[in-house]
């Protein structure tokens, strides 16, 4: 009688089922066991979000008096006063300067007798004409004569206002360089004068820019002497021409400067806005450049990293527009990338 074989199928499947188990509680897959070992990265996060992107030029420009003259002598004489002091505010046609103006006077006088003389002379003579007991040449050689000391009376006047400095226009005047009893010549100045309310700027700004620059468009100016403050103004002209060497055009602009805080020559940050929009803006410091695509990490539900490839748009010092791959409330890591791959478990720190 053959031996009964107790060994069915069943009992087979059974014991390889067991063997299989025990072989991965054993000896678990290499991917798994690195899952479970690998340690949780520190990084930072920011939720994403619309927010306002200004898009601005940025330049340097050089302060500029809105109206600026030197004033100075046009003749050579002796000072004989001064009405004005340093750092003055002066108004439009106040007299800031005399000269001594003695022979200038004494001309004037002389050739004011001398034309009355001569009129009178005329009227004489044309009288007579009339009665036919003086020539016409006689009346026309005196009119000549009247004509030449009315000229030679006008050179006079005007020689002696140039004895007498106004102020072509109101503003401050600076250094007072000249005293009374000095001798001036054409051409000394006596001191500078500035309508510094409001002042210009000039600056120059890329040619690329050049079809969004506008008359009337607001510009920001700022200066080191004045930390933190901000000064508004407007474009008021464009150049016609751009530099063939720096390719740029020089725009002007005018700030208020009701206070007169700022002063000509001062070095101003400029800053031009050309608009406002709403983006999703992000750090630069959340990209990670491989070749040429960028890659952000956007953080999962379990909190691991999940690489995800991003489109970038516009650029500002230190941040960055994102056009695709990630959208508002996706949260995305800005911080500790450098020991970050695809699916690496991270701890959200908040501080």
């Amino acid at each position: 009688m053959a031996r009964r074989n107790w060994i069915n199928p069943i009992t087979l499947v059974v014991i390889a089922l067991i063997a299989l188990a025990i072989y991965f509680f054993a000896f678990p897959p290499t991917k798994q066991v690195e899952e479970q070992s690998q340690p949780s990265v520190p990084v930072k996060t920011q939720v994403v979000s619309m927010s306002e992107y200004r898009d601005v030029i940025e330049a340097l420009g050089t302060a500029q008096a809105n109206e600026t003259v030197e004033i100075t002598s046009q003749t050579q004489d002796i000072v004989d006063a001064i009405y004005f002091d340093s750092g003055d505010r002066v108004e439009k046609g106040q007299l800031l300067a005399e000269l001594n103006a003695r022979k200038e006077v004494a001309r004037v006088q002389q050739l004011q007798f001398s034309l009355n003389e001569a009129q009178r002379q005329l009227d004489r003579l044309t009288s007579l004409r009339r009665q036919n007991a003086a020539s016409q040449q006689q009346v026309e050689e005196q009119h000549v004569e009247v004509n030449r000391l009315q000229a030679e009376l006008e050179v006079a006047e005007a020689t002696l206002a140039e004895m007498k400095i106004y102020a072509p226009f109101t503003g401050r005047v600076g250094i007072r360089e000249v005293s009374p009893g000095a001798l001036v010549a054409p051409g000394d100045t006596f001191t500078t004068l500035d309508d510094i309310s409001p002042i210009k700027v000039d600056f120059s700004v890329p040619e690329r820019y050049f079809a969004s620059l506008a008359v009337d468009q607001e510009v920001i100016a700022r200066n080191r002497a004045y930390p933190g403050e901000q000064f508004r103004g407007r474009i008021t002209s464009i150049d016609s021409r751009i530099d063939p060497v720096t390719r740029s055009v020089r725009v002007r602009a005018k700030l208020a400067n009701d206070d007169e805080r700022l002063r000509p020559g001062m070095l101003l940050q400029i800053t031009l806005l050309r608009s406002i929009d709403e983006a999703l803006i992000l750090p630069e410091k959340a990209l990670l450049p491989i070749q040429n695509r960028q890659y952000v990490f956007v953080l999962t539900p379990d909190n691991r990293a999940k690489q995800v490839e991003v489109s970038i748009g516009r650029r500002k010092p230190g941040v960055v527009e994102i056009t695709e791959g990630i959208k508002p409330g996706d949260e995305v890591i800005v911080e500790g990338l450098v020991r970050l791959r695809d699916g690496i478990p991270v701890d959200v720190r908040e501080d």
